[in-house]
């Protein structure tokens, strides 16, 4: 094919044909050292192929081809055409060229390619590039093009943005501090979920959203815990991204409807309003908390279904590529925006009663639990996740791992610990194991 390129100049090809060269480079068995000779023949074929889609005395175009192999930008502007001078991109990487400069030494007419293909980063192995020094490749094998450009020389430069494949190594220490803090944060959802099931609760308290707030969470960072496990079996890496995505999509929405409870509570509160039952309906409850999860991640799935798997982190998550990330992302800023808003509602509403509270030694325990219970639902509401917006200064780095990976914990202590009814259920749950403890013993020294 390459030669029948060479020999005729002017055919024309589709975009399908193009893209068939991927598969080849991908397909490709070699060893660590690689094989530069067939990387090159393979990136000359491209070159040709590249070449062939651009059409004799075509306008301004752009064209973008994306596969599971290949990934390419290909820009052509005519005479009389106006470059806005975007970039080209390819699998994260850009390319920046002045095609307008080009054009005026090519009879008004350039173009430029930019591409990516999928294995030539197996067939240009590190090892083929002779150093005296140790050398590592850190991103894809891209590939400019200039097809049908008769000048050698350019006057303005051409910029590349590259991104690293690989991230940077992670600190083992916070990684250990992670793992610790998120082991801590399961125990306590956990003893919240016996507790939200097993006690007895006043009827007028709703714990629906509480109690599916931790089992959603209870399950993602147990599944966190576990997602670099399955990264060599694709089905099963496929199938634990999606439900980490469904899992905490769903934690956010039952923070947001946690938040929004709290708000109509004190709203109602602040009216002297009687309280049948606060919260909201139980249907409506379960139909967005997790109605709203389920149409993200199958609208996400139905778009980019390749988008679920092993990440270059190594762990099963979302991709990068083409902004797949943004599937959670976005959801979750705009309900921790929400969650924000919402919470300064509540102070605001609870302003009359915070500014009438007395000054004296009686009200001081109370005053001191209030603003403890203020700031531990500022971290059951899921508001310090903004941190993860501060991730390069290793003391936010800290705080977002020790707040949010105990939201179970301030859970546990504001709603069942410093319960009044849920003590006192602990306490007959105690009462009766020492009693029978008891009793067996008795009956053993009877016994004997």
């Amino acid at each position: 094919m390459d030669q029948q390129l060479k020999n005729n100049k002017d055919v024309v090809l589709p975009e399908a044909e193009v893209s068939g060269v991927g598969p080849r480079a991908r397909s490709i068995r070699v060893g660590s050292e690689g094989d530069g000779d067939t990387g090159s023949v393979i990136l000359g074929i491209s070159d040709h192929l590249v070449s062939s889609m651009v059409q004799p005395n075509q306008n301004q175009t752009r064209t973008t081809v994306e596969t599971s192999t290949v990934d390419l930008s290909l820009q052509v502007i005519g005479p009389g055409s106006h470059d806005d001078n975007a970039p080209l991109s390819a699998k994260g990487q850009t390319m920046e060229i002045n095609l307008q400069d080009i054009a005026k030494t090519n009879n008004g007419s350039a173009s430029a390619a930019f591409m990516t293909l999928n294995g030539m980063e197996n067939l240009l192995s590190h090892q083929y590039f002779k150093t005296e020094n140790q050398t590592e490749m850190y991103s894809d094998v891209f590939t400019a093009i200039l097809p049908s450009i008769n000048t050698t020389n350019l006057t303005d430069p051409v910029n590349f943005t590259i991104q690293h494949k690989k991230p940077p190594p992670e600190d083992h220490f916070l990684e250990w501090l992670n793992r610790m803090c998120v082991i801590v944060g399961l125990f306590f959802f956990a003893l919240a979920i016996f507790s939200f099931l097993l006690c007895r609760w006043n009827p007028k308290i709703n714990n629906t959203a509480r109690l599916h707030l931790c089992l959603s969470l209870f399950f993602s960072h147990l599944l966190l815990l576990w997602n670099d496990k399955y990264v060599e079996q694709e089905l099963a890496c496929t199938v634990m991204a999606g439900l980490l995505h469904f899992l905490v999509v769903a934690g956010f929405v039952w923070m947001l409807l946690e938040a929004l409870q709290l708000h109509l509570l004190v709203r109602r509160l602040s009216k002297v309003q009687v309280i049948q039952r606060d919260g909201l309906p139980r249907p409506l409850l379960y139909l967005v908390g997790y109605g709203v999860p389920f149409v993200i991640v199958g609208i996400s799935a139905l778009v980019y279904s390749d988008g679920y798997g092993t990440t270059e982190a190594e762990v099963c998550w979302l991709s990068r590529q083409r902004n797949f990330n943004w599937a959670l992302t976005g959801p979750v800023i705009a309900i921790i925006g929400l969650n924000w808003i919402l919470f300064c509602a509540t102070l605001w509403s609870l302003r009359p009663t915070l500014a009438n509270m007395k000054s004296d030694v009686s009200q001081s325990k109370d005053t001191r639990l209030i603003v403890f219970k203020i700031v531990a639902q500022f971290v059951i509401l899921g508001c310090t996740w903004f941190l993860g917006l501060y991730q390069g200064n290793l003391f936010f780095q800290l705080l977002f791992i020790i707040l949010n990976s105990q939201q179970g914990t301030f859970l546990f202590i504001v709603h069942c610990l410093l319960n009044k009814e849920v003590r006192e259920e602990y306490m007959r749950w105690l009462t009766c194991s020492c009693g029978k403890d008891r009793s067996v013993r008795i009956m053993r020294i009877d016994l004997t």
